[in-house]
């Protein structure tokens, strides 16, 4: 798992930020963080095996995506799934 950044409000707004300017990923975040946690980790790992070798910040955004609180505020300001 990589590093988590210190500050997670501004990682969780800068995430929200990303998604509001894109319906795509607003959709795809809303699907992932509805999973159950252990259901969320599974598909994050596919994304993760897909990708390959992600870059550092798109391997850091799927770490934080596996966490429970993280998914959580997101989905709380996304809304749920449509």
């Amino acid at each position: 798992m990589t590093q988590w950044p210190v500050d997670q409000d501004a990682y969780v707004a800068t995430i929200i930020a990303v998604a509001e300017r894109d319906d795509s990923i607003a959709n795809v975040l809303r699907e992932i963080c509805a999973l159950d946690g252990a259901v969320r980790s599974g598909a994050l790992d596919l994304v993760g095996g897909y990708l390959h070798s992600p870059d550092r910040d798109v391997a850091t955004c799927l770490d934080a995506l596996r966490r429970d609180e993280i998914a959580r505020r997101i989905a709380e300001r996304l809304g749920p799934p449509v």
